[in-house]
């Protein structure tokens, strides 16, 4: 709605993951090093994690982006509650094979005759899966066992992790040892900090051909940096409400007032009720709650913080948002079409002579 109004080629601040507009902030130049250090390494494991909306799906998506298919075969999994033989069955379905009316050991078979054939045409086979939180330990123990193909020295799979801080919890479980010894590095993708979070943001309005309008408040990034704590979706969950209040309200130039009014509206919708300041710049205590309005106070643990979130504000899918937006910019398209139709019939009124009575 507001991108013609900017005179924008297309959305700058969708929430759903797109290598188009990756940004190359300090944390996820790192995080990417480390995905193609595995891929230099060619075996083991490498685990990537970090916040909800950090970017990790970014990175891998920009990583896939950029690999040559004629020397890299990759499959992007998407992880849920996955037990060791559906993660098998999802694996096999990630590279194509047939796994209906499938036992385990001709799935397991079938696996190494494809990965075998694909190591014979000179290609490396990479396995990359995403909410890898999601996995149970018998799940990443059949993972595991699936490194252990190979080809003389060549491992014939090599497997990237990517999921939320929960993931670094169950690797350092006991039962985790032999899978850890198979990691090779692992990165944790902070939040980023206030200066690259002006740099974000200019630089997926930039994608999409801003040349200035609106004009951003230096005191309004501080105020998005300030409630989003530098994590990038959040940061665009904001900006895309800021961006829609600028255009209902014929804005060009955004501040940081404007910045708390859109907050404020986000939290009476998500029902967050908090009397706690918003973080200041610097102030790390908000930097790794999973969604906005999460309790802050220093002193409590992360079960109680979670316990204090609204359950209306837990996890917000991405879609779910994205259609309330949606449905929101309808409504409102309709009510500014019929504002405008008030206006033109009451200007030819105002301007008619005064009658003498």
């Amino acid at each position: 709605m507001y991108e013609s109004f900017y005179h924008l080629s297309g959305k700058p601040f969708q929430l759903s993951p797109d290598p188009a507009f990756y940004y190359e902030s300090r944390v996820h130049k790192r995080a990417y090093a480390y995905l193609e250090y595995g891929l230099y390494q060619g075996e083991g494991f490498i685990v990537i994690t970090g916040e909800v909306g950090a970017g990790k799906t970014t990175v891998v998506r920009n990583l896939l982006a950029h690999l040559d298919p004629s020397r890299v075969l990759a499959a992007h999994l998407v992880s849920t509650q996955l037990d060791a033989d559906d993660l098998l069955r999802a694996v096999c379905t990630a590279f194509g094979l047939p796994v209906k009316d499938t036992d385990k050991a001709s799935l397991l078979a079938q696996l190494e005759k494809f990965l075998r054939s694909v190591a014979a045409e000179r290609k490396r086979v990479l396995l990359l899966v995403d909410e890898a939180q999601n996995l149970t330990p018998r799940a990443v123990e059949e993972l595991r066992m699936l490194s252990n193909f190979q080809v003389g020295d060549q491992a014939l799979l090599q497997s990237f992790l990517i999921g939320q801080p929960e993931l670094r919890r169950i690797m350092q479980s006991p039962g985790m040892q032999q899978f850890r010894q198979r990691v090779i590095a692992s990165y944790h993708l902070g939040p980023l900090d206030r200066n690259e979070t002006e740099g974000y943001i200019e630089h997926r309005l930039t994608h999409v051909g801003w040349k200035g309008d609106p004009q951003i408040e230096s005191a309004a990034y501080d105020a998005i940096f300030a409630f989003t704590a530098g994590i990038p979706r959040r940061v665009n969950l904001v900006c895309n409400r800021l961006m829609l209040a600028g255009f209902i309200g014929e804005m060009h130039v955004l501040t940081a007032d404007d910045v708390e009014t859109v907050v404020g509206e986000i939290k009476d919708e998500l029902g967050v009720v908090s009397k706690e300041p918003v973080p200041r710049q610097g102030d790390a205590s908000g930097a790794n709650e999973d969604e906005v309005g999460a309790d802050t106070r220093p002193g409590r643990s992360e079960a109680e913080a979670d316990v204090a979130k609204p359950s209306s504000a837990r996890a917000l899918p991405d879609n779910e948002i994205e259609v309330r937006l949606a449905r929101l910019e309808k409504t409102l398209a309709v009510v500014l079409t019929l504002l405008r139709r008030l206006v033109r019939a009451v200007e030819p009124l105002e301007k008619r002579p005064e009658q003498v009575g």
